[in-house]
């Protein structure tokens, strides 16, 4: 499987754009090669760096296989498109939470499953849900990360 963002390089800087200190809005993401069999796809964006451990900042299930990925400033709404279904944030929000971090520079993951079944669960979903709801059904795992730090960013 292929997995990137075409607005970014991976392991490069997340533009502002994306971030708290921007607009805010997700990053399009692309996708390619796909395992025979999937039948769904989630994506996991989190920050391993966070003080208190890793936080959590978009998590989305049930993505269509046919799709090829997802376009900048994803839709807020728990259902952004029909069958898609947006899971809890450490914030406690059903969408895309930008980059934020409280100092120094930090790691973020995206990361794409490909899966053998569509997850019986409901929108905004819990984290620990959506990765129950996965197990067994992961058919490949594709991760690449952005970085980003505010120290040199106007605000």
């Amino acid at each position: 499987m292929k997995f990137f963002s075409p607005a970014f390089a991976a392991s490069e800087e997340i533009p502002v754009k994306y971030t708290c200190d921007g607009e805010d809005i997700s990053p399009p993401l692309q996708w390619s090669n796909l395992p025979e069999g999937t039948k769904s796809l989630a994506m996991i964006c989190d920050d391993p760096d966070a003080p208190n451990g890793v936080w959590d900042h978009w998590l989305i299930f049930n993505i269509s296989p046919e799709s090829t990925g997802l376009e900048e400033n994803t839709p807020k709404q728990f259902d952004p498109f029909r069958g898609v279904g947006h899971g809890l944030n450490s914030w406690q929000k059903a969408y895309y939470g930008g980059p934020c971090p409280p100092s120094g520079q930090h790691r973020y993951y995206f990361k794409l499953y490909a899966l053998d079944a569509r997850l019986r669960i409901k929108p905004g979903a819990a984290k620990g849900a959506i990765l129950r709801a996965m197990e067994g059904h992961v058919l490949e795992k594709v991760h690449f990360f952005g970085v980003y730090s505010r120290e040199n960013v106007k605000r």
